[in-house]
This record gives structure tokens, sequence and C-alpha cells, in this order.
């Protein structure tokens, strides 16, 4: 539920819990202190059920404890989603169970990550997950999950709810406060009892601080001290408040008030925005003095002189709240502080809080005396920030640290981390003059050449073989050969490849003109297994994408969707615009290949919107690919070739040679069922010089079936394309060269060779899904088999070329659909009308086809 504060869903949360009967109920508030505190919304929410975690298997009980703060063994997010779902499936197993979580727009980011995931898996479990949030969840952690917005009252409804909140007010001041409350349930019930002051047009937020601060302002001093100290503390903890030494009176007062209520341990404002004019509208050293008194009892010290210094200095491994605290009450630099809270920052990132670390490291570096450590602080912040995809944050961190220490000083803190950010997001030749920079101020030669191979495949992205060639050049012989395109002179040898970082491996696309995919596939098959055990989501979804264009390659199509959907959504929750767009653009190639023309659009639009702005041709030409591929599968090859030449047109925003290379036979075919094979010899010497030069399997066996489409004989090359050893290893290329030579078995009447290729190239069609081209196999075998009926007077492809004329069609556009050329159109219907007996076109609608094969009229 999800709508602006004071609407009522903690109302609609708290009638859900009532109702709950026998449910087990979990429930969670989110604060706006503990949104930096990785997990405890979790620890919140299983507090009353952490007796079940040492039933879970060992590794879910393992992750689950090292969240909750009890195992110092670093923090697998997977794991820890995972046990949760498990012990609220055993939940079910013995009651219903009701999760319950409001004020979900201040869950820390691994507890909201980790409900989430939770909810998305329990639609056939006995339990129910109802979340509250200020803000429409269409575009953020919940977009996966049912929503419904909880708007204002009617006019009639808010007049009934002022007048039962104030009964003695009059019409005048009822109308008052429904204009000013604009339906809103808490404001009015507030408004009632302060009515707005007549002539005035004050929003809602103003008037809604302005009731609260008066019924503020009319509590004891005492009372007051109480409230700063909870919406201080921000936490709900009873213990921890009475422990500070507020009087019996006070708490009375503040209950009686209406604005603190006491659940069991919990203390809560009646509303979060209660909290933030309580907080907001205390004077600086008073918020300071209320964080300073809980510092001193969260530390277990007590001591009216103890200081600020004293602590920070005495607690090595102080709670990262005291840090916290600490931090709140300090009057200006200090560096004891921002020592403790970049320790917190390092216990939070080894425990999977990289948000945490990140907002830790910052205030760190506000608290610094000296510009040195501020900016070594905030590169720190600004690498956490990017880990835990809060892109504009590490951007704000990373320009700060310039500003004190200068780009070069940055680059080397950050390890090249401006560079990484361009790349991942921005423009390909600015994050090539990045990475190069950085490349050469970093210490770390690994780290160096980590960025130099990012370098070199920002160059590669932008198809820019000149920027390629001089990051290539940079890295001397430290480089992978796989990094090398098309354009050079590179030759890779299989113990050339390293594949041992995830950061290092070469584009996707790259190792499959190699022809080297099993290998890379089964290196990154490792690597993701490796980054499931760690919270290394853009780590993962890297190596995800990768794997895709692998996949598809091998034929693995199921795998490939399912690897392209998930790293998908972890890109599009990091941010990472150009991760996502490859992802998307190998959805779009298997929809291509499968028919799905809208599918294909839509992605290509979406993919295009990214890339085209950024120069990031490798993204734009391989939705150009889609593009040119699903309109050849359709029958319509001119559109298809109108595509496919984009990604050899010079300076075009899809122009780009690995692409080109792996579109070649695409390319050639489309130009030879348009009737135009000049087009097509330029793609095919492409492939044929990269097979001479590689020995590519694919591509030897590419360079075949290209001879074969654009020679008249081509039986020899259609059968060395299929005996190329290893050329089987792509079932789909493998097929659909299968397909097209039983095409020209069919139309040279040898027929039962023709069945034996289609029938092959039908089966691989069907368990790939690849329809369209199954139903060309299948449309092909039809036509080898001997006509029936009153059909006997025309052949099988005669009368499908008659059909299609009778519906208006002309002999170029009937030669699309059945990718023969124009001149056999015409061949065959100088056949079919002396057969029927008609001499015109027009007279082909009176032809009864499905009968007597005569004119009905």
């Amino acid at each position: 539920m999800w709508g602006d504060p004071g609407i009522g869903k903690t109302a609609l949360l708290e009638h859900a819990i009532g109702a709950a009967g026998d449910f087990t109920v979990l429930s969670c508030r989110g604060t706006r202190l503990e949104s930096g505190l990785a997990f405890a919304g979790i620890h919140a929410l299983l507090w009353p059920v952490l007796d079940g975690v040492d039933t879970l298997p060992e590794p879910q009980r393992t992750a689950l404890r090292s969240a909750l703060g009890c195992d110092e063994t670093p923090v697998d997010r997977f794991l820890v989603g995972g046990a949760v779902l498990a012990l609220v499936c055993r939940l079910a197993e013995q009651r219903p169970v009701l999760v319950v979580a409001d004020d979900a727009q201040w869950l820390d980011e691994a507890t909201a990550q980790c409900l989430a995931f939770v909810s998305r898996r329990l639609r056939t479990v006995r339990a129910a997950v109802l979340l509250a949030t200020y803000e429409d969840p269409a575009c953020g952690t919940w977009d996966q999950l049912p929503a419904v917005e909880v708007r204002g009252l009617d006019d009639d409804s808010a007049r009934l709810l002022a007048a039962a909140t104030a009964p003695g007010l009059d019409e005048v001041s009822i109308r008052r406060t429904i204009r000013a409350a604009a339906g809103n349930p808490l404001a009015l019930a507030e408004l009632a009892l302060t009515p707005p002051v007549p002539g005035e047009q004050i929003a809602v937020g103003p008037r809604l601080r302005r009731a609260f601060t008066a019924r503020i302002e009319a509590l004891a001093t005492s009372t007051r001290a109480l409230l700063l100290l909870a919406a201080a503390e921000d936490r709900g903890d009873r213990q921890v408040l009475q422990q500070a030494g507020v009087d019996a009176v006070a708490w009375d007062e503040a209950l009686r008030s209406g604005l603190l209520g006491v659940q069991g341990d919990r203390v809560r404002f009646r509303h979060p925005l209660i909290r933030t004019v309580v907080y907001e509208n205390a004077p600086a050293s008073e918020r300071k003095a209320a964080h300073r008194l809980l510092a001193r009892v969260l530390s277990g010290r007590n001591a009216e002189d103890f200081g600020t210094r004293h602590l920070a200095a005495a607690t090595d491994n102080a709670d990262e709240l005291v840090a916290w605290h600490l931090a709140a009450a300090a009057d200006g630099a200090d560096e004891d502080v921002a020592g403790l809270l970049e320790k917190a920052a390092g216990r939070a990132q080894a425990r999977g809080g990289c948000a945490t670390a990140a907002r830790a490291l910052g205030r760190a570096a506000e608290l610094s005396p000296d510009p040195a450590d501020a900016a070594r602080r905030l590169a720190r912040g600004a690498r956490a920030a990017w880990e835990a995809g809060q892109v504009d944050l590490a951007r704000e961190y990373l320009l700060r640290a310039e500003e004190l220490a200068g780009e070069a000083a940055v680059g080397e803190l950050s390890e090249g981390l401006r560079g990484l950010i361009e790349f991942a997001h921005g423009d390909q030749e600015r994050a090539f003059r990045y990475l190069t920079g950085d490349m050469r101020v970093v210490s770390d030669q690994d780290t160096a050449v980590e960025l130099g191979t990012m370098a070199v495949r920002a160059g590669w992205s932008a198809g820019r073989t000149g920027l390629q060639a001089e990051a290539l050049r940079q890295l001397g012989g430290r480089a992978d050969p796989l990094l090398f395109e098309p354009a050079s002179g590179a030759v890779v040898r299989d113990d050339d490849l390293r594949l041992d970082s995830w950061r290092v491996t070469p584009p996707a696309p790259l190792c499959v003109a190699w022809g080297v995919e099993r290998s890379v596939s089964e290196a990154l098959g490792r690597q993701i297994a490796e980054l499931r055990r760690t919270d290394s989501v853009t780590a993962l979804a890297a190596v995800l994408a990768q794997t895709v264009t692998l996949d598809i390659a091998q034929g693995d199509w199921s795998r490939a969707a399912a690897s392209a959907e998930e790293g998908m959504r972890l890109a599009e929750e990091i941010g990472a615009d150009h991760l996502a767009t490859q992802c998307r653009n190998c959805l779009g190639w298997l929809a291509a290949v499968r028919g799905d023309e809208q599918t294909v659009a839509s992605l290509a639009e979406r993919s295009r919107e990214v890339s085209v702005p950024r120069g990031v041709r490798v993204l734009t030409a391989a939705a150009t690919w889609n593009l040119g591929m699903s309109a050849l599968f359709a029958g319509r090859p001119e559109e298809a070739l109108e595509h496919l030449s984009r990604l050899t047109e010079p300076e075009h925003d899809a122009s780009h040679p690995t692409f080109a290379l792996l579109a070649a036979v695409d390319t050639v075919e489309a130009a030879v069922h348009a009737g135009q094979p000049d087009a097509a010899e330029p793609h095919a010497n492409l492939v044929r010089d990269w097979a001479e030069r590689t020995g590519a399997a694919w591509a030897v066996s590419a360079g075949h079936l290209t001879r074969a489409l654009l020679t008249s004989e081509p039986e020899e090359e259609f059968r060395l394309a299929l005996a190329v050893p290893g050329a089987s290893a792509r079932p789909f290329a493998h097929a659909r060269t299968r397909l097209l030579f039983g095409e020209w078995l069919r139309r040279a009447r040898r027929r039962t060779e023709a069945r034996a290729q289609l029938g092959e190239a039908a089966a691989t069609f069907q368990r790939l899904g690849a329809t369209p081209l199954l139903e060309r196999a299948t449309s092909e075998q039809e036509l080898t088999e001997q006509p029936r009926g009153a059909a006997h007077l025309l052949t099988s492809q005669e009368l499908r070329v008659a059909r299609l004329a009778r519906e208006g069609l002309t002999n170029r556009e009937i030669a699309a659909q059945l990718l023969i050329s124009p001149r056999t159109v015409g061949h065959h219907l100088s056949n079919v009308f002396p057969k029927l007996g008609v001499v015109t076109r027009a007279e082909l609608s009176h032809i009864d086809f499905d009968g007597s094969m005569r004119l009905t009229r």
C-alpha cells in the first residue's frame, strides 16, 4: 500500500493485524536512523521467532545469523533471502503467517531487498505480506508486487471524521478543515483540534507541522525532552529511553497526549511526521545533547562527565549506533568520531551493507579535520555507494573528493571508479579517457590491468577501433587476446585465454566470434557460483549478462532467457543501464528467432534510448541486428537488409565490426532474397576472411554457407558447411544450414533428400522454439509431398503462389513471403493460368481452391 503521510496506511495495517486471528504475525517498521543499518528491519521482524533460526540448514542458518550480527561470517544476501523464506515457510506449516512492514520507505536496503525476494516467492505458501510506503512502488524495490494506492477521503467521509474528532467544531471550521486537509485523515484529525486560520491557503504539510507544534509546545519541558529523546533514538527501544533517566511523569503525559504510544518494549510515535516535527523544531544544542546521552547509554557509560572524545577513544569496537549518535552530536570536525564511523563502515561492508558503509564514510568525511583524510573517506564511500547501486551518490562523493585532493589522487584512492561509472552509465569515449588516465596513476598492477581491460572494452563498445588499439598498446603484453576484435590482426590460441576475474573477461560477443564460447562459459559458470556466495550484486549482474550470449550460441535458450531476466532485474535494481540493455538485447534476439516481432521492436526502442545518446554502438548494433533478423524471418528481406546494412555503414550509430561479422549470414540471406546479390558480397567476404584468419568452426561453416547462397551450383558448399568439425555445437546455425540446403534440394526436385534435411532442421527448431523457421521448414516439407485430390492440377508451390495472387499480392510481395525470386513467381503463374483455365489474376478470386479447382462463376 502506498500513499501520502497520514493517509491511513498504518491504520489499515493495524486493522489487518487485529483481524489476523490465529496467524503468526511478524512485523517491523522502518526508521530513519536504522535505514543505514544493514538487516536492521529483518532483526526486528524475526525477533519473536529467533529460536527457529537454529532449525534451518547450516548454510542458511550461518548466513542469517551473520546478517543478524551473531556471526562475523561475510553476508551472502541470496542465502539470507532464502533463509528468511525457509523460516516463513516452516512457520506457515503450523499456522498462517502475516508479515507486516510499515514505513517501508525507511527500511534499510538489505531488508527491503530481502522482503522483496521473499514476497515474490510466497504464492503457494500460507503466508501474506503487507507493506506500506510513501512512494509509488512501480519503479523501485517493490515493482513486481501487487500495489494499491491509499487515497484521501471524500468530503462526506472527511466531514464525519472531523466531526467525530472535535464534536463541538462549527460548520465554518469544518469546511475550512476539510479544504486544508485535502482528504488526509491525519490532517483532518489534527487540524480539527486546531482549525486553520480563516483565509489562509497553506498546504497540508505545513498545516500538520503547525498542528503538531502547537500540541508539543503545550507539554511540560520534561515531556518535550522525552519526545526529543525518542525522536533522536528513532528505533523505538523503550529500554534505552528508560536508561536515559526519563521520569514517570513525563512518560505519563507523553502517553496521554496521544503523540507517543507503547507496545511491549517498543515506543512509537503515532505518525512519523510527529517525530520529524519534534526533532526539527528542537534547538540544535538540545538535539546534540540528546544524541550524546543516547551514545552514553548505548555504550554502557553513564557518567555525566563522559565526553565524546573519551568514548571514541575507549570503544574501538563501538556499536554502529553509538558512532552515529556521536556523529549527530559533534559540534565540528572530530577525527576520533570520523575514525569510529570509518570502522563502522568497514564492519557494515563486511556484512554486505554497502549502502550503510557509503553513508557512514560520507559523514566521516564531513567530520574529518584533514582534507586528505576526508578525500580518502569520500573515495572509499564512493566505491561503497557504487557497489550498492547508488550511482548519483558515488558521483557526488567523487566530485567532493576531487575538490579536496585532485583527480589523480582520487583515481588512485577509488581505484579508477569514475571510469567504471562512466563505462556502465555514460559515454564510452569519455569512459575510455578516464580509464586510461587512471590506469597510469594506480600503483597496484592488477588494478591497472583491470582498468586497461575496461578501457579496451570501452573502445570496443563505442565501435572505435582506434581507441581499442590505443588501450591495447598501453596494456602491452598484459592484454587478453580475446579483446582483439575482427578489425585487428591478432590470433587467439586456447592457451592464451585469461578468465580468472569477471572484470577482465572479454565481451561475450567477441568470445562468440572467436569460437571459444564453451571454455568461457565454463569459466563464467564457476565465477557465478562464487559470486552467489557474496553480496557482489554488480559483479553478478555483469557475469549473468555475459553468459546469456554464450548460452544462446550453444543452444541453451531456456537458461539464456532465465539468466537474461535475472541479470536485467539485478542491473535495473542497481542502476546499471548498460548491463540491463545488454540483457534486454539478448531477450530481443530470442524474441526475433521466436517470431515475436512486437517484443523485438519494443526492446530495440528501449535499447536505443539508452545506447544512442551515450555512443554505446555495440548496444545499438545488437538491437539493430535483432530488428533485421525479425524482418528476415517474417519474410520481409528488403526491410531486413535495410537494418542489417547499417552494421557496416561508416559513422552510423549501429556500425560495429563484431556485430557486422556475427550478422553476416543474415545479411547475405536478406540480400539474396531481396534480389540484391551484389549487396551480399562484402558481408560474405567479411565472414570468409574471419574464417581464414581464425579457423573458428562457426565461421568456416558460415563461409561455405554464404558461398552456397551466392552460387548457382551450391550443393558442395552446403555439404561442406554441414561437415565442418564443431559446427554442430551451434545447433541453431547448423539447423538453419540444413533448412537452406533442404529448400534448394526441394527446388531441384530431389524430394527425398530434401525431406531428410528439412526434418532434421525442423526437429532442432522445434526444440529451440524457433517458430518462424520451424514453420518455414514444415512448409517446405509439405512441398516435398505428392499432391492429393483436386489439387493434382497444381504443384504445392504453384498452389501457394496462386492463393497469394488471389489475395492481390504483387509478384515481389509473393516472392518475399515464399523466399523465392519475383521471376520464379512469374514462372509459376504462367503455369497456373492455363491449368486453371484463366487468363487474368482477377479471375483467380473466383477459383474454388478448396474443392473442384474450377471457376465458380
